[in-house]
């Protein structure tokens, strides 16, 4: 793929209007409240993954709605005192998949939360997931989840994503083995724009290292890329003719750009070039909006890949940087 959107030094200086609407705040401090009045309930399971370093949890707790949310707690074996640790979110489609696959934070000394995304899980082989989304919104959709519900905030799917990530901070902060303080938010794509969400909505999250991020300045993504998952949007659109105004009412609540407006926690962002799944303009869009101490890498000849097993060792350096 070729480089297609804005040149680099315009897309550092690119900070569109997030066109956020007056009762933003509002409607997040209502939709956690509501949350609030289900109890957590997180339940730490061991379970056997054969792993002689790492000790393992299968985890449930009541996220949105007091829906049952899983994840896996991995921990270094052995470790002394409360440690460090990275919840992590996941990209579009996936799901928790087993614990062996999530061993880089835990070899770096940090425990590691890895939070199904309720509904989906059901696409890549190795990444399964095992929670159901039982609510869902009464408008017809477009095949994937970017439509579900899009007519009504209060239906739309990533409200309630975004409140079980937010519980999940929680259930992290609940196990004895992890430091209630220093909790880092972690994820790509999809996982990325939940990270951007939850820095701003919990109050408790110590850092956010955010790789090519989803869910950012939607009327740019759906007008500059015919990738999907944007590319629900457009073919929801295609049919249900003049919703367009309605469903961007909606995805105004969901905008990582006003999110990281919010968010005042250290951040470690990435972006690719050549991405058409997320491209960079909708990337910087929000990281430019980001209101607290900020990096980004760049990667000119990268896809959504961005910059792979690299970036991760620029991470890994950063959380050693925090402690």
């Amino acid at each position: 793929m070729a480089l297609f959107d804005l040149p680099l030094g315009q897309l550092r200086e690119y900070r569109p209007d997030s066109g956020e609407p007056d009762d933003f705040d509002a409607f997040w401090k209502r939709t956690l409240g509501e949350s609030d009045g289900y109890p957590l309930d997180a339940e730490f399971q061991p379970y056997d993954a054969a792993l002689s370093a790492v000790d393992v949890y299968d985890v449930t707790f009541s996220g949105w709605g007091g829906h049952r949310i899983r994840a896996w707690l991995n921990v270094p074996a052995g470790a002394a005192g409360p440690l460090p640790c990275v919840v992590h979110y996941l990209g579009y489609g996936c799901g928790r998949g087993l614990p062996h696959d999530h061993l880089v934070w835990p070899a770096s000394g940090r425990a590691t939360l890895v939070v199904d995304t309720r509904g989906q899980g059901g696409v890549y082989g190795r990444s399964a997931g095992s929670t159901p989304d039982p609510h869902g919104g009464d408008n017809p959709q477009a095949p994937g989840f970017m439509t579900r519900g899009i007519l009504d905030p209060h239906d739309y799917y990533y409200r309630r994503v975004f409140t079980d990530a937010v519980r999940a901070v929680e259930v992290a902060r609940a196990h004895p083995s992890v430091d209630p303080d220093r909790i880092v938010v972690h994820g790509g794509s999809q996982g990325g724009g939940i990270a951007q969400a939850v820095t701003a909505l919990s109050p408790h999250v110590k850092a956010a290292l955010i790789d090519v991020p989803f869910l950012n300045n939607f009327r740019r993504a759906v007008e500059i890329t015919d990738a999907g998952p944007y590319h629900e949007i457009v073919r929801f659109l295609s049919t249900q003719h003049g919703l367009a105004e309605g469903v961007f009412r909606t995805l105004a609540y969901f905008e990582g750009m006003s999110f990281a407006a919010r968010a005042t926690a250290p951040a470690l962002y990435s972006v690719a070039l050549m991405d058409t799944t997320c491209p960079p303009s909708t990337v910087f869009a929000a990281y430019n909006h980001w209101a607290g101490p900020k990096e980004i890498e760049v990667y000119p000849w990268n896809g959504h890949e961005g910059g792979s097993s690299t970036h991760q060792a620029a991470q890994l350096r950063k959380l050693r940087e925090l402690g």
